[in-house]
């Protein structure tokens, strides 16, 4: 067979046999048949972060394509508590986080749109909500892996190289998610753990906990598995903001009160301000709950049916919290400047003094809610020991709900001796809020009540049918042909005018207050620095204005028909390969040629802004893609392999892009027409990878991966900002005059002046097809347990990698014209992972780094900043384990150590503040049992 033929270049110890059988009844995959010698092996179960490493390597071994995996350390117990931060241990990715855990990765500098992921063979997509700093409603491809519990899983394998038996759609990486099956363990099998943890910033107690029962029946040929974890989380997110930088706007008249020699007005206008200048205050609560159901039955030596369910549940609730100074991302008109002092490198004003400037304090609730379910029945029969069939059939569904998302605002108006002060730290400022009376509830007017409810669902349906024969002992022909259905709707509703009637003005704003201190934020806050405030209390104040009743509010989906759509994706494809295991002179040569051919019939609905008013428009779009692949492996000598790889691979353009609407829409102070481009083509490139492995000792590789990808079809969202009238898509003016009549709150376009300030600085974006550019890297990885130390020293092991990365991609305006050449969004040029470990099965205890450098996530930025980014990260990680018996285990783990901040920047020179945060470090003590 042609699996014997692969392994014969070297002798395998039985355990390494072992280990493949664990592996391949773990994380086996519809479409690949069982190999008939491996399924007589003795099965073993993992035991152990060591061991779990060298079952990986294994893996990673034995694997045609560029392949890592990471594995659990025993049952129901994998290696980190969260799946996006056990991926990044694998080179070439890096994650991002969200509310302190991670939410999803990048893959070889490609961002998160990039990587598709699969779940027990299954392609899927699972999608929450977050903060506005992390583009709020996920309405792309991105997968979201905070919605699921590690518990529930057995393994993950991310293959960085396609084959033409797995379907397209990826250009970093395709990720296999597998949960655990009856057939992975002999027998009955009992597992539950429990923990507690802590936040240092929180400063409480937060439950968690994990159940596995699995049982086989009928001699084995039947077995059952159910798994369940639950979570109960509180958590702060605190720190400043500025909703970016921006400059101009400024007049003579601003200045007549200065106090000393004033700057002359073009430098005043050439610098750049704080948009809004605050400190803000996150509160959120996080339930999750994950159940996998499994059932195989094995009729037959040659047959095998496996049905697997999962769910999973993120019901969140955020309440944000900020005391800021609107007016410097709106109008100017009344602000008198005191002084100010501008950086001449820079230009940052990094200090201003001023008078009659409005204050507004802010409260944000939302209740947030994602339900994921899916289902997948996939079954292997041999027809002989040559011919081998394979199927699957399932549906994945994610329904993210925000229902509840409302926003209090109070101002106050004409504050004098208003100041921010940014010259001793660029990340968290002075604010002082002069005469404004902060403190007292009824110093506040009630301004504006925002009711935003919204969602985004998505459902996979997919279809596979795969047929191996073995054509000799060492080669093979694999055919297959899959379906998918792919629907995607989302929903947003708000009202018409979100202006306070003066009924709920004249109401005490005492009656709805909540008193906040900024001291207990963790952060260093500058002396002089206001920390004392009062909010609106959103909870108090839906009771008392009854803001649940939407319909009295007359909040509907008309008033925000941008984020109203749907796209619908029928992909049909069908497959060819040849797997071969050869000699070249003297040196064994295995590998796979194929070619895969997909028909992507797309069909966009959405909301387009017409002469006439608003049209429901569909669009329909298709296109067929021809994707060759080749992937070879020559075993230089036993130990030393080099890997090739070429493909041709595409991922299609993020759903937020293609619905065939064209709208206009005001969020605070943010102005923007935003179109979309349902005949987009998708991203497409050609790749290569060349590798060196060398497996010097057991359980010890040291490796170089050199990487490059040619895309030659990249989406860009072109943005600009500019004067309504001179707006890309022939709007009149008077749309806008319209929309902030509507939006406004106080506009009135017969007051002098009002209708210039509705038509200046307006967004403009509008996705398109750009040539692209090129993106080549290297990772080197270097793993290996050091048992040739003496004594205790001998339990010690290292596991690191690191990464370099670099595109060159053309970015366009909106005449096609090229405007800038820079990296692509997401990609940081350094990235690195190492973990120190000591395990000697009795008592393990390990230490993880992760760098990430960092990254670009708008070209060309908004408000006329260059660019846009997040900055450089480290975060450090412990966790241990003490095996009292061999049935009870005790844990305790500490994350995010060096309570690692997120900051969001804007301009490359300017490096100007935009969000700056952080969560705090988070502690779990707890026990684990297993029958």
């Amino acid at each position: 067979m042609l699996e014997q033929h692969r392994h014969h270049t070297r002798r395998r110890s039985l355990v390494a046999q072992a280990i493949a059988l664990a592996l391949t009844a773990a994380a086996a995959q519809p479409a690949l048949a069982q190999d008939a010698a491996e399924s007589e092996l003795e099965e073993i179960v993992v035991t152990g972060f060591r061991q779990s490493l060298s079952v990986a390597l294994e893996q990673k071994r034995e694997a045609v394509g560029a392949v890592d995996a990471i594995v659990a350390e025993d049952i129901a117990d994998f290696p980190d508590l969260n799946l996006a931060e056990s991926i990044q241990r694998i080179p070439g990715v890096a994650i991002t986080r969200q509310g302190g855990e991670g939410r999803q990765i990048s893959v070889r500098g490609l961002g998160p749109q990039f990587t598709r992921v699969r779940i027990n063979g299954m392609e899927a997509l699972a999608t929450t909500g977050g903060t506005d700093a992390a583009n709020g409603t996920n309405r792309n491809r991105s997968f979201d892996f905070n919605i699921f519990a590690s518990e529930l899983f057995s393994s993950i394998k991310v293959a960085k190289t396609s084959s033409a038996d797995e379907e397209e759609g990826s250009l970093g990486a395709t990720v296999d998610l597998s949960v655990a099956r009856p057939f992975d363990y002999n027998g009955f099998t009992f597992v539950t753990s429990a923990q507690a943890g802590y936040n240092d910033l929180q400063e409480d107690f937060d439950p968690r906990a994990s159940v596995l029962i699995s049982n086989t029946f009928a001699d084995g040929k039947f077995g059952a598995l159910l798994s369940v974890a639950y979570s109960d989380r509180e958590f702060r997110d605190d720190g400043s903001s500025a909703v970016r930088w921006q400059r101009n706007g400024w007049t003579a008249g601003n200045l007549a009160s200065y106090q000393g020699t004033a700057p002359d007005l073009t430098t005043l206008n050439e610098s750049f301000r704080p948009r809004i200048p605050r400190y803000d205050l996150y509160e959120n609560t996080q339930e999750r709950l994950g159940i996998t159901a499994s059932l195989q039955f094995a009729p037959a030596d040659s047959t095998l049916f496996t049905f697997d369910a999962l769910y999973a549940d993120l019901d969140s609730t955020r309440t944000e919290q900020f005391l800021e100074m609107p007016n410097f991302s709106s109008s100017l008109t009344a602000v008198d400047v005191l002084q100010v002092e501008i950086d001449p490198t820079t230009k940052n004003m990094t200090y201003g003094l001023f008078n009659d400037v409005d204050i507004r304090s802010e409260q944000r609730y939302d209740e947030l809610e994602t339900e994921f379910t899916q289902f997948t029945l996939s079954g292997t029969h041999d027809f002989s020991e040559t011919l081998h069939l394979s199927g699957m059939a399932g549906r994945a569904e994610s329904e993210h709900k925000n229902p509840i998302q409302t926003t209090i605002l109070w101002d106050i108006n004409d504050a004098d001796g208003v100041s921010f002060d940014y010259r001793n730290n660029s990340r968290l400022p002075v604010l002082n809020y002069g005469t404004a009376d902060v403190n007292n509830p009824e110093a506040w007017t009630l301004t504006q009540i925002r009711l935003r409810p919204q969602s985004a669902d998505n459902t996979f349906d997919n279809y596979a049918l795969n047929l191996k024969w073995d054509t000799s002992d060492s080669t093979a022909l694999k055919f297959g042909v899959q379906y998918k259905k792919f629907e995607f709707e989302t929903t947003s509703a708000r009202r018409a005018n979100e202006s306070a009637s003066a009924a709920q003005q004249a109401i005490a704003r005492s009656q709805y207050a909540q008193y906040l201190n900024l001291s207990s934020s963790g952060l260093n806050l500058p002396a002089g620095n206001t920390n004392l405030w009062v909010v609106p209390d959103v909870k108090a104040a839906t009771d008392l204005f009854d803001l649940t009743n939407y319909d009295a509010y007359a909040v509907s989906a008309a008033n925000d028909l941008g984020n109203n759509y749907v796209v619908e994706e029928e992909d049909t494809g069908a497959y060819v390969q040849f797997d071969f295991a050869t000699e070249l002179g003297s040196v064994p040569l295995r590998g796979n040629v194929g070619v895969r051919y997909v028909q992507t019939d797309q069909t966009s609905t959405g909301w387009a802004r017409s002469a006439g008013g608003n049209t429901l428009l569909t669009n329909e779009h298709d296109y067929g893609k021809t994707l060759p692949s080749l992937n070879l492996v020559a075993s230089i000598t036993d130990d030393f392999l080099i890997r090739f790889g070429a493909a041709k691979a595409i991922t299609r353009a993020s759903l937020s892009q293609l619905p065939p609407s064209l709208q206009l829409s005001i969020a605070g102070n943010n102005k923007t027409v935003t179109a979309g481009n349902p005949f987009l083509d998708p991203f497409e490139a050609d790749t290569y990878d060349l590798s060196f492995e060398y497996y010097f000792a057991e359980e010890s590789v040291v490796s170089l991966a050199l990487f490059y990808k040619d895309i030659s079809t990249y989406v860009q969202t072109v943005r600009e900002t500019g004067h309504f009238s001179e707006n890309p898509f022939g709007l009149p003016d008077s749309d806008a005059i319209a929309q902030c009549t509507a939006q406004l709150p106080g506009f009135d376009p017969t007051v002098p002046g009002a209708t210039e300030t509705c038509l200046a600085d307006w967004q403009f974006n509008k996705p398109t097809n750009t040539p692209g550019g090129d993106l080549k890297g290297i990772e080197i990885s270097y793993q290996q347990p050091f048992t040739f130390l003496p004594g205790f020293l001998s339990n010690l092991g290292v596991q690191m990698n690191y990464t370099y990365v670099d595109s060159e991609v053309v970015y366009v305006n909106s005449a096609g014209e090229p405007v800038d050449e820079n990296t692509l969004l997401g990609l940081s040029k350094n990235s690195a992972n190492a973990t120190l470990y000591w395990d000697n099965q009795t008592f393990m205890a390990r230490i993880s780094g992760a760098y990430r450098d960092n990254y670009l996530t708008t070209v060309p930025g908004r408000n006329e900043n260059d660019v846009e980014g997040t900055a450089e990260t480290f975060n450090l990680d412990f966790s241990s384990r003490w095996s009292v018996t061999d049935s009870l285990d005790l844990t305790f783990e500490a994350l995010n150590l060096t309570d690692e901040f997120e900051d969001q920047w804007v301009d490359s020179t300017g490096d100007r503040l935009s969000y700056y945060h952080h969560t705090g470090r988070q502690y779990f003590v707890g026990a684990r049992y297993k029958f």
